[in-house]
């Protein structure tokens, strides 16, 4: 087995040169056991306990690679609950909702047409990553031999799509006005489940890209600009009060708003801020560290209790769940919720974002306009063979500053600061400045890019 599938957070490769059925046998016999493990001192109560849930993107490889999976889980002795084709948030709605001992999603997220994985979730949808699991999995995985006659374990088949609709309207608001709204599915998951959750409420939606059929027309990765340039197009000329573009398994999303302008994701945070801690006054809000400066004094100014965490699903769900947060938003286009099981969901952040326009008369623009009081570089890539070292010249370099190490290093200044951290990957180092004002961030970035060199495409 390639082992370079196994990556930090989930499994991810080419198919079929670095992924295959062969290599899917093997990683559901494999998860299966670890799963089950899991199971020790915990309520066996419930029948399905025992079983593993099993998902699949729209990938043309999708089905095939979910049924040696399968085929793989019940070769361990676990059954299964396959529940189809299903968006990735679904998946941690299945495991709360059967009460399984957790599943995996096949799917590679926002990656192009030719890759292919899972995405592992333990007990209560917990993730399954590096430091909690995927290691073992990989060393069960990789020592197994496939033995195709072992194992007893049972197949059973179930649709939740009216659970999982109740579920995601459940965050809706009664008061949803007929905003006209423009979707860009990027041919994945969007394509199938918002017409099915959100089809009927009597919503404008103007819809791009919903066919599914494992092919884009552009790569699922909504943060890349060059990928919504059809939707703000369209959003224009539709004079829409709203656009969202979906990634490919429609656990992120991006906004943007009526004029055709990115929403960051940062001031998404700070907006929906507002809206949870009217509803729940005094609960924590996380939010990772490149977020913009505005996102902790919104929170606080409406008495909230900000959270700066790492970046990654897996840290900014275990902070949510040890601080019992109600929200937490990523600069990635993930946002969480303490009621979608401390979870992230494209589904569920679409809702709030209808609530919000509902519940005002002024247009998203304006809506966001007070927040967009800093000036930011956006995440840029460097190339630095010993990430280490240069990080430590930058703590030596700004050393009258205030520095964390939370996440690679942060240098703070009353007017200014950045955050530089390294890929867990590549020989790349993730740079993110913002400051006060348009000059000050020319100047510090030229120092900074003095010492990193050239940005690098990624």
């Amino acid at each position: 087995m390639n082992e370079s599938i196994f990556k930090a957070y989930d499994i991810r490769g080419l198919y079929p040169s670095q992924i295959d059925e062969e290599a899917a046998w093997k990683i559901g016999h494999a998860t299966a056991q670890f799963l089950r493990s899991l199971l020790q001192g915990y309520d066996r109560g419930m029948e399905t306990a025992q079983s593993v849930t099993v998902g699949h993107d729209m990938r043309k490889h999708s089905p095939s690679l979910a049924q040696a999976l399968i085929k793989g889980m019940n070769a361990s002795g676990a059954n299964v609950i396959d529940i189809g084709m299903i968006d990735t948030p679904q998946m941690y709605f299945a495991i709360n909702h059967l009460g399984t001992c957790g599943g995996v999603q096949i799917t590679a997220s926002h990656n192009p047409a030719q890759y292919n994985g899972c995405k592992i979730s333990g007990l209560q949808a917990r993730p399954i990553g590096q430091d909690t699991g995927l290691l073992e999995i990989k060393h069960i995985a990789t020592a197994l031999r496939h033995t195709e006659g072992a194992g007893h374990g049972a197949v059973q088949q179930k649709d939740l799509t009216e659970p999982y609709r109740r579920h995601v309207l459940s965050f809706l608001s009664s008061n949803l006005k007929p905003l006209k709204i423009v979707i860009d599915a990027s041919n994945g998951m969007a394509g199938k489940w918002v017409p099915l959750i959100f089809g009927d409420l009597g919503l404008d939606i103007t819809a791009l890209n919903f066919e599914h059929d494992g092919t884009f027309k552009h790569d699922p990765n909504p943060l890349v600009e060059a990928n919504k340039e059809e939707l703000k197009q369209k959003v224009k000329d539709k004079n829409a009060d709203l656009g969202i573009c979906f990634d490919g398994d429609a656990d992120r999303l991006m906004v943007v708003d009526e004029l055709g302008e990115t929403v960051g994701c940062d001031l998404m945070t700070a907006l929906m801020a507002e809206m949870f801690l009217k509803k729940h006054p005094r609960s924590t809000i996380v939010f990772d560290l490149r977020s913009s400066r505005v996102v902790p004094e919104e929170i606080k100014r409406y008495g909230g209790q900000p959270r700066r965490e790492r970046v990654g699903h897996v840290f900014m769900k275990k902070a949510l769940k040890e601080s019992q947060g109600i929200f937490g938003g990523e600069l990635s286009g993930h946002f969480y919720y303490r009621d979608n099981f401390f979870a992230d969901s494209g589904m569920i952040t679409f809702a709030h974002m209808l609530n919000i326009l509902s519940a005002s008369d002024k247009p998203l623009s304006e809506l966001i306009k007070p927040l967009k009081r800093y000036v930011t570089s956006g995440e840029m890539n460097f190339e630095v063979e010993d990430k280490k070292a240069m990080m430590d010249q930058l703590a030596q370099k700004y050393a009258d500053a205030k520095i964390d190490y939370l996440d690679g290093v942060t240098i703070q200044y009353p007017d200014w600061w950045f955050n530089c951290r390294p890929s867990n990957t590549e020989p790349l180092l993730r740079l993110t400045v913002e400051a006060n004002n348009q000059e000050t961030l020319k100047k510090n970035l030229a120092e900074l890019k003095k010492m990193l060199g050239k940005p690098v495409a990624h």
